[in-house]
């Protein structure tokens, strides 16, 4: 096994997953009708919330267990700040808005896409920490780990392109768009995923406390946005489409 080639690979797949998912938008015919609406925020805040669970705050734990009985402190404090950059970002937004007219649906997005974004930052610099320490242990077993940390990171990373373009196309209407933002969303990971490779030691104790901070991020914006998103008059559509993305995503990160 040649490991500059599979740390390379390792490192751009989970990028060309992202893609991948984003591809969705070009395959939708119609409009969005409400109902359509209702399923797509439904089933992005699904995708979201689990991921954020499953594949933000869960593994920081393992990644904390050197700090003993403080281990809860990245999970706790780093998703509060997450939430609160958000909150943040939502002021800013709301403000440039306000003095530059933007509509209410563009800063929605900018916040949405920026959140994503954030997401996946640590989820790259976790698959550069794992081969960076595979080409630190020089074993192919390591390296064998290592990719397939970064194939089932990929595998996860289709349903989150494609929570990220639909949503976009629902806003502005342009498929393009959606491709673009979705594709967008996930070109951090590479680039946060070499710098993994490069400092894999020194950045092992802040992954936690930068996984966390993601999630917290990921479940304010799905709380604030695609929740709400998904209600749909009486009826249960966004609630079923929620735990449809909810399901999907969690088995995903779980094999």
């Amino acid at each position: 096994m040649n490991k500059t080639l599979t740390t390379v690979f390792g490192c751009l797949i989970i990028f060309v997953a992202t893609t991948l998912g984003a591809t969705i938008v070009f395959f939708i015919k119609n409009q969005f009708s409400k109902k359509f609406s209702a399923i797509v925020g439904g089933f992005s805040a699904g995708v979201m919330v689990a991921a954020s669970i499953f594949g933000l705050i869960l593994p920081s734990q393992e990644y904390s267990a050197d700090l003993g009985k403080w281990a809860f402190l990245p999970a706790v404090f780093g998703t509060a700040i997450g939430c609160f950059f958000l909150l943040v970002i939502d002021l800013i937004t709301r403000a440039i808005g306000k003095s530059r007219g933007v509509e209410k649906e563009k800063q929605r997005l900018t916040r949405f896409v920026i959140a994503f974004t954030v997401h996946n930052i640590p989820e790259g610099m976790a698959v550069g920490f794992a081969f960076g320490s595979a080409l630190a242990i020089n074993t192919q077993a390591a390296m064998v780990t290592a990719l397939m940390l970064a194939l089932g990171i990929a595998v996860q990373n289709i349903p989150e392109g494609i929570a990220v373009a639909l949503p976009v196309y629902k806003f502005t209407g342009k498929k393009s768009k959606g491709f673009l933002w979705g594709m967008l969303s996930g070109v951090v990971e590479p680039i946060f995923a070499l710098v993994g490779v490069v400092l894999a030691s020194q950045i092992r104790p802040l992954l936690p406390w930068f996984l966390c901070f993601s999630a917290g991020a990921m479940i304010f914006v799905s709380i604030d946005d695609l929740v709400p998103d998904s209600k749909l008059d009486d009826t249960h559509v966004g609630a079923w489409a929620f735990m449809i993305g909810f399901l999907v995503m969690m088995l995903l990160d779980i094999i």
